[in-house]
Formats: structure tokens, sequence, C-alpha cells
């Protein structure tokens, strides 16, 4: 596969961005490093002229092809690998473990071969929440100076995307198998709050709370699509031996 074709599996998806002006000027930094796939999780409603403004006429084929959605698990549904991006530390369950952007893109350049990559950028205002990052796999937050931390969104997807095509030119290629979707994923981890809430192994009244522990523990591996049928089979059997148990 060309490094082009491997790129073309990478989508930048901005979540609730509040500024058109901000989407064109993302469109023209994705230009810039040959990456062409932009999604934006909104109800509309945008400037349309103000994005074609800031995109210049460079970059106005991404944004006609912008793909729009409702929700933020909507729009990573069919991706095997999920980023998301974060300013703030946070707690050890739900914002770790945090790389780098130089070495997130080097893990993509094999990755995105073969399954397609989604690189997700929250609000200008406030970043992604926990509960949206319960959807990566992965966190990516950019090194800064105590003296500002916050970037604005188009400089920080322009440095994302930028080690990305630098992994790119210094990539040699290796064959990476396709991993799980997110749709997959999100349908075992849902399976095994089922079973777990069958056997009490965690609390019925707050069982998300615990399932972020899980999430963590899976977020380690990149589970494949025949391994998440194994778990759901697991989780099946063990359904049922328990409705035996208590019948």
């Amino acid at each position: 596969m060309t490094e082009k074709a491997a790129r073309d599996h990478i989508t930048i998806i901005l979540n609730k961005p509040k500024y058109a002006g901000n989407i064109g000027s993302v469109a023209r930094c994705m230009k810039n490093t040959g990456i062409s796939k932009l999604s934006v999780v909104s109800d509309g409603g945008y400037d349309e002229e103000e994005m074609y403004r800031m995109a210049t006429h460079c970059a106005m084929d991404i944004i006609e092809n912008i793909d729009y959605y409702d929700t933020l698990q909507g729009a990573v549904a069919d991706f095997q690998y999920v980023i998301g991006t974060t300013a703030r530390k946070g707690s050890k369950s739900a914002r770790q473990p945090l790389m780098t952007p130089s070495g997130m893109a080097e893990g993509l350049v094999d990755l995105s071969r073969n399954n397609d990559v989604a690189l997700i950028f929250g609000p200008e205002d406030r970043g992604l929440t926990n509960d949206e990052l319960k959807f990566c796999h992965a966190l990516v937050t950019i090194p800064t100076s105590d003296q500002l931390k916050s970037l604005n969104l188009s400089h920080a997807v322009m440095i994302c995307c930028y080690e990305i095509f630098n992994a790119f030119q210094e990539s040699v290629q290796r064959f990476t198998p396709r991993l799980a979707s997110s749709r997959e994923l999100e349908e075992m981890y849902e399976h095994l709050k089922e079973m777990f809430i069958t056997i009490e192994f965690i609390n019925h009244e707050n069982p998300d709370y615990w399932m972020m522990n899980v999430r963590r523990l899976f977020s380690r591996f990149h589970l494949y699509s025949k391994e998440v049928k194994i778990i759901r089979g697991i989780c099946r059997h063990m359904e049922r031996y328990a409705q035996k148990q208590n019948a």
C-alpha cells in the first residue's frame, strides 16, 4: 500500500467545534500534511462562507466532503482505532495512558495501512469530556509551556498531522492485521457489562463507573475482530451458566 493510500485511512474528527472559521483552518492544515478526510460532530448551522474563506481555495475539497454526525459514537463506529486529544491529565482511569504526538504518529504508520483510524479533537473551550474519551483506544497530549497551556484548535490539529506526515516519510512498510471496529468494541463492552451485572461482579447501580477500568484494561491491547467474538462467546456461556445456577 502506498503512503497516500495509508493516509487515506486517517480521519480527523472535530467534536462540536464552536466556530466555522476553525473548521476551515483545520481543513487547510490537513491539506498541508496530506490528510483529506474530515468529520464533524454537530447539529450543523455553520457559516459555510467563513469555512471556505479560512480553508482557502486549496482545501475547498475537504470542506465540500465533510461528513457530519449527530453523535460522537456514531462518528467513530466504523473505525478500528480511535485516538483522543486532551490537555488535561485528569484521573488515571479516564485519561491514561498518554502519548506525545510523535509517539502517536509512529504507531499510526503501520496501523493505518490496514485499519481505519480516527483522531478526535474536542470543542475549543473545554476539550473532550471523560464520557467522550471512553470511545478512545489511546490519548494524545501536546506538551506546552506553563505560561500558556491552551492551543488553538487548528494549531493542535496541525501539530498532530505534521507528526503523522513526518512519520510516514521515515517509515518502512510492515504488515498489520485489521483490528476490531469501534462498533464491535462498544457492543463487547455492553455485553461485558450485562454479564458482570448478572454474575454480580460489578455494582448494578453504577455499572458505567466500574466499566471505565475495564475499558482502560482492554485499551492497552489492539483487539482483533476475532478476539472480540471470542470474548463475547465467553460472556454468553457465563450468562447461561449463571442462569442455570439461579434456576
